[in-house]
């Protein structure tokens, strides 16, 4: 009975010590495509999931599981691999950026509308 303990904690240290060593590693993405790996500018700092970025200088988002920029251009909301041609030259990695946290659904117009009426600080999202 107590070599069945002693094995218990055991694989539990060790279970604990390997999520330690992963989270020390650098950054953790949790995404519903883990084969496409973000794009170069995109580094979080810690463990998150999040679908959506936001360039609030460019008003536009990057959906991280299916690799589109969303915008909306004459009133229409676009779904395209690159950036809206305006923006295709700008260094993204040297751009400010928000993470839409806790918001996973297909259609940002929703997110988009709602943080809207609520006022963008483009500080911090929720």
């Amino acid at each position: 009975m107590e070599l069945k303990n002693i094995i218990k904690s055991f694989i539990l240290l060790v279970v604990y010590i390997l999520l330690l060593a992963m989270v020390s590693c650098g950054p953790v993405i949790i995404s519903s495509r883990p084969s496409h790996p973000p794009p170069a500018w995109f580094y979080p700092n810690r463990l998150e999931i999040v679908r959506y970025v936001y360039f609030p200088d460019y008003s536009f988002y990057y959906d991280l599981s299916t690799r589109s920029y969303v915008y909306i251009e004459g009133g229409v909301w676009i779904r395209k691999s690159s950036p809206p041609p305006q923006y295709r030259n700008i260094d993204l990695r040297r751009s400010r950026y928000n993470r839409i946290r806790n918001y996973s659904d297909d259609n940002i117009s929703k997110y988009h509308n709602e943080y809207s009426s609520r006022g963008r600080t483009n500080r911090n999202n929720k």
